[in-house]
């Protein structure tokens, strides 16, 4: 596997990516009505422009992975940490997250996950990352925020 600064040919690519690997997130609540199902290309592109985009490709080039970081007064906002389902278990999201660390060398980094993402939760974890709060969104949906 190879990560690398995606560029903006690639946005299209990754956001198909995203509605695929956010299935699973959805079905923790039995709905497709999450953001990251939600989100358009325009916002995609936004985030490119006011941050990094990482893809991680296979040896012919098909992206497999991705994950996305902004900085702002010193910390680093990572999200949309995604492996394609057919390719999960293997140390990829571990990979794309250390490799998004390492463009920001030093700083404090900031992601957030649902209570019911136990996977993800056991991830973060797992590099490092603490709780240090928790947001409820609705009466089914609590945002768990980690730093590390």
């Amino acid at each position: 596997m190879n990560i690398t600064t995606a560029n903006k040919e690639d946005l299209e690519s990754i956001l198909r990516l995203q509605y695929l690997a956010y299935q699973s997130e959805a079905d923790l609540f039995g709905t497709r009505d999450i953001p990251p199902l939600k989100q358009t290309l325009e916002e995609v592109k936004e985030e490119f422009n006011n941050g990094i985009i990482l893809k991680m490709t296979d040896g012919s080039g098909i992206i497999l992975g991705s994950v996305r970081a902004r900085e702002k007064d010193g910390t680093v906002y990572i999200g949309k940490l995604m492996v394609h389902p057919d390719h999960r278990k293997k140390g990829y999201g571990s990979c794309l997250l250390k490799k998004i660390e390492e463009c920001f060398p030093g700083k404090r980094y900031e992601l957030f996950t649902s209570t019911r993402s136990k996977d993800n939760l056991r991830l973060y974890k797992k590099m490092g990352y603490e709780e240090f709060k928790q947001e409820a969104v609705t009466d089914e949906l609590v945002f768990v925020y980690l730093q590390k």
